[in-house]
C-alpha cells in the first residue's frame, strides 16, 4: 500500500536530498535572475532571496531543463519513425499544493528560470483558478463555502485545455480568474500560443477528482502531465501563513471598495484573526486533508518547508 509519505510497503518511493546536497547538484551553474526580478516573483508573505533560488529553485529547473530535452528528443525520434509532420506539444509541469502554502511563487519563479534555459525560451503559466465555476453556478448548487473543493471546478473544461494543449493546437483560450471580484471574469481569457513548456498550477491539479457519482473518470488531468511538482509543509504552519496573509490583505487588497472581501477591512486585528482562522478550518483545512494533501505521494518532487517558507529538502520520485 502506497502511505501518505510515498512508501509502498516499506520501500520509499523517493530519494531524499537536504538544501545543501541539492544545491551541490548544479553548484556551478550562473543564476539568471537579480535580486530585483526575485522579488517581484515573491509572492504575498512568502520567503524568497538570491540564496534559496540558487539552492532550490535553480538546481529543479536545470533537473527540468534535462527533462525537457529528453522529452523533445523522444518526440523528435518518434516523429521520425511515424514520418509524421505533427507539431511538437508542450511539456506541462504541474505544481501543486495548499492555499497560503507558496505554490504560486513557486510557478512564477519556475517559468521565469525555465525562460532563461535554451531550446525552451517559451514557458506559459495557466493557474487552475480560471476553471472555477462562476459564483452564481456555485450559488445554485450550494458549493460557494467549497470554493477550492475538487467539484468547485469545471473540470471537463479543465481536462479538455489540457487535451488540446497535447494535442499541439495552436491557440488555446483559457478563462481568467479575478481575486479581487473572486470570481471568474466573463469577458477576459488567456491565449495559450503553443509554448514550449505549460506550467499548470493549482490546489487540483494531482487529485484524482471523483465524479458525481464517485467514481474516478475515465481520463486524469495528470494523464497530460509530464512533470509534477508538490510544495509541502506542516498543516500548522499553512495555517499560520495564510493568517498572516489575511492580515497583510486585510490592510492592503481588502481595502479596495471593488474587492470581494472588503467587509474585513476595517475589522479589528483580533476579529480578523478569528475570521481568517473560521475560514480555514471551515473551508482550505479539510479541502488540505481531505483532497490536496493526499495528492502529495503522486508528485515528481516534493519540496518541504520549514516554518520560515525555506525550503528543508527535497523528494525526488525514483524513476
Amino acid at each position: 500500500m502506497t502511505a501518505a509519505n510515498g512508501q509502498v510497503d516499506g520501500v520509499s518511493l523517493f530519494v531524499d536530498f537536504e538544501r545543501e546536497a541539492w544545491r551541490a547538484l548544479v553548484d556551478a551553474t550562473p543564476l539568471p535572475l537579480t535580486e530585483l526580478e526575485i522579488d517581484r516573483l515573491r509572492g504575498l508573505g512568502d520567503y524568497l532571496n538570491l540564496d534559496e533560488v540558487e539552492t532550490v529553485y535553480q538546481p529543479l529547473s536545470r533537473l527540468l531543463n534535462l527533462y525537457v530535452a529528453a522529452a523533445q528528443q523522444l518526440w523528435a525520434a518518434q516523429r521520425g519513425f511515424l514520418d509524421s509532420r505533427a507539431s511538437k506539444v508542450p511539456f506541462v509541469i504541474a505544481v501543486a499544493g495548499s492555499v497560503a502554502v507558496g505554490k504560486s511563487t513557486t510557478a512564477r519563479l519556475l517559468t521565469a528560470l525555465l525562460s532563461r534555459w535554451p531550446h525552451h525560451p517559451s514557458v506559459q503559466l495557466v493557474t487552475t483558478d480560471g476553471f472555477l465555476l462562476p459564483n452564481t453556478t456555485l450559488v445554485q448548487r450550494g458549493l460557494l463555502e467549497r470554493k477550492g473543493f475538487p467539484e468547485s471546478y469545471d473540470r471537463r473544461a479543465l481536462v479538455r485545455f489540457l487535451a488540446e494543449i497535447k494535442a499541439g493546437r495552436r491557440e488555446t483560450a483559457v478563462p481568467v480568474y479575478s481575486h479581487l471580484s473572486y470570481d471568474v471574469l466573463p469577458d477576459r481569457q488567456q491565449v495559450i500560443t503553443q509554448p514550449d513548456i505549460l506550467i499548470l498550477e493549482g490546489l487540483n491539479v494531482l487529485q484524482h477528482g471523483l465524479t458525481s457519482l464517485g467514481r474516478t473518470p475515465r481520463v486524469l488531468l495528470s494523464d497530460f502531465i509530464d512533470f509534477s511538482v508538490y510544495v509541502d509543509a506542516h498543516e500548522a504552519d499553512i495555517r499560520r501563513w495564510y493568517v498572516e496573509r489575511f492580515l497583510t490583505l486585510r490592510e492592503t487588497a481588502f481595502a479596495d471598495p471593488d474587492s470581494y472581501f472588503h467587509r474585513y477591512a476595517d475589522l479589528p486585528e483580533q476579529s480578523a484573526v478569528a475570521v481568517a482562522e473560521g475560514i480555514w478550518a471551515a473551508v482550505n483545512g479539510p479541502n488540505l486533508e481531505q483532497n490536496i494533501a493526499p495528492s502529495r505521494s503522486r508528485a515528481r518532487l516534493i519540496l518541504q518547508k520549514g516554518p520560515d517558507h525555506s525550503v528543508r529538502r527535497i523528494r525526488l520520485r525514483r524513476l
